[in-house]
């Protein structure tokens, strides 16, 4: 598959005609920050699209990995990545030319209020620039959040997912993370740093479940039971322990260029490390007293981290949806007005490589993440007026059509000459 992608893509001229070889002087990024209006250049292109589609169809990009949509497992292929990159782009430009605007114009005013020429979605080339939604501040940024909101954002989100059972649970969801993409590598041969993080991780858990399970908030004390093994005050271990562990997780896999994104995240949580290192672990005490050393890691958390981390960012990830991955979003979209009585709609997209009910499905829970969290700050920030949410799903040659999912709705577009 790979090969077959490499030729075609490296097989033939890129550079069409002469309106438009300027925006392509790299074959992977297409989209610029010009639109294309040779429909000549469209013609050349689309059976390229056509091609691309067809290799990648059973390929879906999550968070920045690359994921065989038929056994979830991530695939590590440079030639696949860049392929994948490709495509994207070039659909890009296709959703801002003049017919498929017009399609989507279409398709808008016969299933909502919309009015047929006042609005189409990813009619500017800011709307169609992918985004990586990462931190606070970037979703603050989007929805024009003033600085007295945010502060009001941090304060009401800092002590609900900065809770002793998030934290660690967000812990554990990274290194597990971490551990599967490692175990998917161990057969394509890896570094001797990259296996010994395996052994890291698997200490790291260990350590996370055996020493850091303090009692659980929602369970009475008098239904624990009395620790096996009795610590002396000596032998009772830090969050630092935590960290040394996730200091010699990073030194290990840095150099893999395949786990960059694990080490970035392990880098993301080590901040809120940092700030609790001193705070003891000790299940061996009594339940008020277990209970004291839990509050206490909130409360550090709560006060050091800020509005931009990006490890409260992931707590808040896991918060809502019990995973840490960062969401990316092909389209950015942005926000209309949606007629006049303070109703406004949030709108965003994702390009599919095909139609099939699972890849669509994916897109729909993608797009819903990524769209829940944007109205989750709008309405924690008071923001006036009421956020409506919509999701586009772009993919060559589907039949235009809208679901609901959770009560908002998501389109399906298709993209043809």
């Amino acid at each position: 598959m790979a090969c077959r992608i490499w030729e075609m893509l490296y097989g033939g001229n890129h550079f069409r005609t002469n309106k438009s070889a300027a925006l392509f002087m790299n074959s992977m990024l297409y989209h610029s920050s010009q639109d294309v209006y040779d429909m000549q250049w469209y013609r050349n292109e689309f059976p390229k699209i056509i091609k691309l589609t067809r290799l990648l169809a059973n390929v879906d990009t999550i968070n920045g990995r690359l994921v065989d949509v038929n056994s979830n497992s991530t695939i590590f292929d440079d030639q696949i990545d860049h392929a994948m990159r490709t495509f994207k782009s070039l659909v890009r430009v296709f959703i801002g030319s003049p017919f498929v605007q017009h399609k989507m114009r279409c398709v808008l005013a016969s299933t909502t209020n919309t009015q047929h020429d006042t609005f189409t979605p990813f009619s500017k080339t800011t709307e169609r620039e992918s985004m990586v939604v990462d931190s606070l501040t970037k979703v603050s940024n989007f929805l024009n959040v003033s600085a007295q909101q945010r502060k009001v954002v941090r304060f009401k989100v800092c002590p609900q997912v900065t809770q002793h059972h998030i934290w660690t649970g967000a812990l554990k969801e990274t290194l597990n993370a971490f551990a599967v993409d490692l175990d998917s590598l161990g057969s394509q041969g890896l570094e001797e740093g990259a296996i010994l993080g395996q052994q890291i991780i698997h200490s790291c858990l260990k350590f996370l479940t055996e020493t850091a399970s303090f009692s659980d908030a929602d369970s009475s004390s008098w239904m624990k039971f009395t620790p096996t093994k009795i610590l002396t005050s000596s032998d009772s271990q830090k969050w630092e322990d935590v960290l040394a562990m996730f200091n010699d997780l990073i030194k290990c896999c840095k150099s893999e260029a395949r786990l960059k994104s694990h080490v970035a995240k392990v880098e993301v949580m080590k901040e809120g490390l940092l700030h609790i290192k001193d705070i003891m672990i000790d299940n061996s005490i009594a339940y008020k007293d277990a209970r004291y050393l839990q509050n206490l890691v909130q409360k550090k958390l709560s006060k050091t981290l800020g509005h931009s981390s990006g490890c409260l960012f992931t707590l808040l990830q896991y918060y809502l949806y019990g995973r840490v991955t960062d969401i990316e979003v092909d389209l950015c979209g942005g926000i209309y007005r949606n007629g006049n009585d303070m109703r406004f709609c949030l709108f965003m997209g994702r390009v599919l490589t095909s139609d099939s009910e699972r890849m669509v499905g994916r897109g729909v829970k993608q797009l819903d993440r990524a769209l829940g969290l944007f109205k989750f700050v709008w309405e924690t920030a008071g923001l006036e007026g009421h956020l409506d949410l919509q999701g586009h799903l772009c993919c060559v040659g589907a039949n235009s059509r809208m679901l609901r999912y959770r009560g908002n709705m998501y389109f399906v577009h298709g993209i043809c000459l």
